[in-house]
């Protein structure tokens, strides 16, 4: 899980330099906003942030997901299980759907399995960040990337942030990494949905 701490804010964008709420206690994994600033150059430079739905799992105050919508992100879903983080996931919403003048970041308290187990077939999300805490074993991350990956638009990014003492993510078939990038002791992983090969179609007794 993410992230908030003490000094973390909004970097850039509507509510740029708005502090956040921060999960008290060692409840969550803060992302440094050396880190945030750092992917979030990435993903500007990868055109992927405006006007896209995007999905933060597992994530803890929020911080990936509001900043997302300061910089422009049409709709935003924050998933966290825990009782207090998802309070203070409400809280940073809160600020950006303030400043915003609509609801554009939603804050869900589930299980990140049960939350796409639920979501409708047609839902899609064009950016995907995944910080789930460093307990979490590799076969629940990649279950979670399995079930993710049917939601995906067509030219999602998916960002996967890890220890960098963790193996590469197990990708589901059809999920393909294609770029990552180690800060300190975090790496991250950037992964998008594979092209299907072109089929041609069967013309046998034509």
């Amino acid at each position: 899980m993410k992230r908030g701490h003490p000094m973390s804010r909004i970097i850039a964008g509507a509510a740029g330099g708005t502090p956040l709420a921060s999960v008290p206690g060692s409840l969550t994994r803060p992302t440094t906003d050396r880190v945030k600033e750092a992917l979030f150059s990435r993903l500007d430079a990868f055109e992927v942030i405006s006007d896209a739905r995007v999905l933060d799992l597992y994530a803890g105050s929020g911080s990936l997901g509001v900043e997302s919508a300061s910089r422009g992100a049409r709709a935003v879903d924050l998933v966290e299980f825990d009782g207090k983080a998802s309070e203070v996931c409400q809280r940073n919403a809160d600020l950006v759907n303030t400043v915003a003048r609509r609801k554009v970041v939603a804050v869900h308290r589930s299980k990140v399995e049960s939350f796409l187990d639920r979501a409708g077939e047609s839902t899609r999300w064009d950016l995907v960040f995944l910080d789930p805490p460093y307990p979490l074993d590799e076969p629940a991350l990649a279950a979670a990337l399995a079930k993710l990956l049917p939601h995906l638009a067509e030219g999602a990014v998916v960002v996967v942030e890890r220890s960098a003492r963790s193996p590469e993510p197990t990708w589901p078939e059809g999920l393909e990494r294609f770029a990552e990038k180690k800060y300190g002791e975090t790496l991250l992983w950037f992964a998008e949905p594979g092209v299907e090969p072109d089929v041609e179609p069967d013309t046998a007794g034509d």
